[in-house]
């Protein structure tokens, strides 16, 4: 009599699904555990160059300009409070929002607005 070989896979599939939803759970608990005491981790000043990290995808790795527009005389086009509304909000042409938080953005609007020093 032959085994069924879809058995080990099917078994494996279920554990596998049931260490996810457990995992979720633990997880969310956690997460309601920590905004309940207050305790949302320990907040670090944000190193502007490390940000930009998530920006040379499309702005290049010296920030001269790809995909996206050179951002090294950003400074000189837009004040510190429109760099932020653009990091924090995308523009239509194709930038999106939220890359950063708004903490993040600021610094990083900051950093822009001040020539990359």
């Amino acid at each position: 009599m032959k085994k069924n070989p879809l058995i080990p896979f099917a078994l494996i599939a279920i554990l596998g699904i049931l260490a996810v939803i457990i995992l979720s759970v633990v997880g969310m608990n956690e997460k309601q555990d920590r905004m309940a005491t207050g305790d949302e981790g320990e907040t670090t000043e944000a190193d502007p160059e490390a940000l930009i990290q998530s920006c040379i995808g499309c702005h290049g790795g010296d920030l001269e300009g790809a995909s996206g527009p050179s951002l090294n005389d950003v400074d000189e086009r837009l004040d510190m409070t429109e760099i932020e509304n653009i990091i924090i909000n995308g523009t239509d042409g194709g930038m999106p929002g939220g890359l950063v938080n708004n903490e993040e953005a600021e610094v990083l609007a900051e950093w822009l607005s001040e020539g990359q020093e």
